[in-house]
């Protein structure tokens, strides 16, 4: 096994490198658009003046992606572009011949693009073809916005400055946007970028972009660009520098320990300074994240521990670079572990962080960086000594759309708390990641080695994977091998298990139907075994059948068949209840079975629902999950989303009944008023949780917040805590 790694990586260099053609194909010049000054002001106003935008290129003919790939897109829409010293304009006419209202989700920004009726452009200032920006807004003038990274993948957490305005007619809607250049990231002296443009129209089943994107791919993939050719190189935007200050104050009391209200308050600055155009410096000062939204629980049944993503700001912006090495179970870095302690009786609980930096972008078109470095404060209360964290990455592309990365971690006390700390001095990981990425994007992968370090010095301290996806009209094939050693140890990182080999194939066969009704349907089966480390005794096994039809109506239809095998190196109690364990050293094989429907999204009322029922350890198991949702559009939705686990076990072990219930509210009072409030039920951890989150809006970036914090026992409904918090954020232009 160990000289099949090293070959598989030869291999899809090699690949890659046949995909790595010169740049001046057939594509730039029939996609090449030439991008002209604005001689005159334009006025963001939502109304396309013909003065304003005359001799401006008229960009139409879209094609569909979806439902039948390169025919003209149904309705007809008509792109202009200009630039100015500050801004490229975006002016778009969607026409629209189909009666019925707009498919909107709701005021609030950072819509789903795919949920909406929409138009969108699509950036890549860099010739990498996966790194970029999207820019959208739907008939209502909601914006979103995101970051692309790895060709396709879309984080629309990403928040920054720029300007729409939408006029709707009874047969079409009108856009027009500016983008500051300040607001984005680019090298200097760039001649060209990388372009399209997108509309999503929800009433007709159909997606359409300028330059055709194949219906296998997500259609805001940076592979399928034309080239936005400016008539002289960018210059350097002048200076750029943001300051978002923030004010906090909150209180809160414990009733289960009947303590008095604690008050409190803090003051704190985030700092955004473009050091040139395509790298950034953040900085924060006493970051606060009470306003983060809250996550969703979720019931766990299995041996190791949940995944739950990030969601603080500071840490989103260029994420990738940071958080992407390994794979999603075999992260040398995690973010979520930088504010985290452990108390004397192991419980997680808040650590303060005091101060923070990240530098990252583009040094040039080819390479990329990023260094972290945060600094948490001791916590003499528990026990806790500060840590300082620090992260560096650099990332260069080979061959057309492939990279080679490498990431160093660093976790070190940086105190002392009573005569022994806690945990060790100091944990680092290095590693080596190569990703590949084909020019038409039917070849991606990833192969990685990573190593840790700390002062006990295990043996065996390495982890490495490989994984291949070729993804074609019709077969998706995959390949995914994962190996963690024993003594692998990433502090910061997220590796809930070690000590194994992993072998995951894949294979999925799709068929486009062209009827009235049926989009398309995809047969898959999937093996997916665990061994120890030396491949010589089985330890989990799932053999799968999956069928899913997908309609035209937006409604899908997916059929499940599992077969699972486990075998048990400690003792388990699958319910986590408590009651008596699984013994260590047992084996459990067992069928389920499964489907799951989901009604047309376009429709106001909608639902999702999926039932499970088959073997479960030494027992059975009935899963049902449900999701409502309805959708008062363009003001909000109200959903309801219930998960319910019926476990049954032989005696002596316990069975169980197993609630998770999340009925959740969204108003959007004006694009600028929101109100949610989610509450969820977790029978499993005995708590329900209310969480309220007021947010107005009154500038660009600059919000003012008031989350109200509730948790009861679902017994008696006594109260468990409760919290208010204000703040207010502002974000100045130096």
């Amino acid at each position: 096994m160990k000289y099949i790694y090293p070959s598989i990586i030869t291999l899809l260099m090699s690949t890659s490198f046949c995909f790595a053609f010169d740049k001046k194909d057939i594509k730039e010049k029939e996609f090449g658009l030439e991008v002209s000054p604005s001689k005159s002001k334009i006025t963001v106003d939502g109304i396309i003046n013909v003065d304003e935008w005359a001799e401006a290129t008229i960009i139409s003919n879209f094609v569909q992606q979806i439902p039948k790939e390169g025919l003209p897109a149904t309705e007809s829409t008509e792109v202009r572009l200009k630039y100015d010293e500050d801004f490229l304009y975006v002016a778009a006419t969607l026409y629209i011949k189909t009666p019925g209202n707009y498919v909107v989700s709701s005021l609030k920004r950072d819509f789903e693009f795919d949920q909406n009726d929409a138009f969108a452009i699509l950036i890549g200032p860099y010739d990498d073809g996966n790194n970029g920006f999207m820019f959208g807004v739907s008939p209502f003038n909601i914006q979103m916005e995101g970051l692309v990274n790895s060709g396709d993948r879309l984080s629309s957490v990403w928040d920054n400055k720029w300007y729409s305005e939408v006029t709707r007619f009874d047969d079409r809607w009108e856009v027009e946007m500016a983008i500051p250049f300040k607001t984005l990231r680019y090298t200097e002296g760039s001649e060209y970028w990388k372009v399209n443009f997108l509309r999503n129209d929800r009433k007709n089943f159909e997606q359409s972009s300028w330059v055709p994107v194949p219906l296998n791919q997500r259609i805001g993939s940076l592979a399928f660009t034309g080239y936005l050719n400016w008539d002289k190189p960018l210059k350097k935007p002048g200076s750029n520098i943001a300051l978002i200050p923030y004010a906090a104050a909150s209180g809160s009391k414990d009733y289960q320990e009947d303590s008095p209200i604690r008050g409190g308050y803090a003051i704190g600055l985030d700092a955004k300074i473009a050091v040139t155009p395509s790298l950034n410096l953040d900085l924060t000062f006493n970051p606060d994240f009470s306003t983060v939204e809250v996550d969703q629980q979720q019931t766990n049944l299995n041996r190791f521990e949940l995944f739950f993503p990030e969601r603080r700001q500071f840490f989103l912006e260029n994420a990738d670079l940071f958080s992407d090495f390994g794979f999603r179970s075999i992260r040398p870095f995690f973010s979520r572990r930088i504010g985290i302690a452990t108390d004397s009786l192991g419980r997680s609980v808040s650590n303060r962080i005091l101060f923070g930096a990240r530098l990252n972008g583009n040094l040039n078109d080819n390479l990329r960086v990023g260094l972290l470095n945060m600094q948490t404060a001791t916590e003499d209360n528990i026990g806790y000594p500060g840590q300082n964290y620090t992260v560096a990455t650099v990332q260069q592309k080979v061959f057309s759309r492939s990279n080679i990365a490498a990431i160093f971690v660093n976790r070190q006390n940086t105190s002392q708390v009573g005569e022994t700390n806690p945990i060790s001095n100091y944990n680092r990981v290095l590693g080596l990641d190569y990703n590949l990425a084909s020019r038409d994007n039917k070849w991606t992968g990833k192969f990685f080695y990573h190593q840790s370090f700390s002062p006990e010095n295990k043996d065996d301290n390495k982890a490495h994977a490989s994984y291949l996806d070729y993804n074609s009209k019709t077969w998706k094939l995959q390949w995914n091998h994962e190996y963690v050693g024993e003594g692998y140890n990433a502090e910061v990182g997220f590796v809930p298990r070690r000590s194994y080999w992993r072998l995951e194939p894949s294979i999925l066969y799709r068929h486009v139907i062209d009827n009235k009704k049926i989009f398309q349907q995809t047969f898959q089966i999937r093996y997916d075994m665990y061994s120890n480390d030396n491949l010589t005794f089985k330890t989990d096994e799932t053999v799968s059948f999956i069928y899913r039809l997908y309609l035209k109506n937006t409604a899908t239809i997916q059929y499940r068949l599992f077969n699972e095998y486990i075998y048990l190196f400690n003792s388990f109690d699958p319910t986590r209840s408590g009651g008596e364990r699984l013994e260590a050293g047992t084996n459990y094989s067992y069928l389920r079975t499964g489907i799951t429907y989901t009604s047309d999204r376009r429709k106001l009322f909608n639902y999702s629902a999926t039932t499970y029922y088959g073997g479960f350890f030494n027992g059975k198991r009935t899963f049902v999950n449900t999701s409502l949702n309805y959708r008062f559009q363009p003001f909000g939705n109200i959903s309801m989303f219930a998960e319910y686990n019926k476990i049954d076990l032989p005696k002596p072990f316990s069975s169980g009944n197993l609630w998770l219930i999340g009925p959740r509210a969204e108003v959007s009072f004006t694009d600028k008023l929101f109100l949610s409030t989610f509450v969820q039920y977790n029978s499993q951890i005995q708590n329900i949780n209310v969480n309220t989150r007021f947010q107005w809006r009154f500038k660009p970036v600059s919000d003012f917040f008031v989350v109200y914090t509730d948790n009861y026992h679902p017994e008696n409904l006594q109260i468990k805590n409760r919290a208010l918090i204000l703040k207010l954020t502002y974000w100045i232009n130096v």
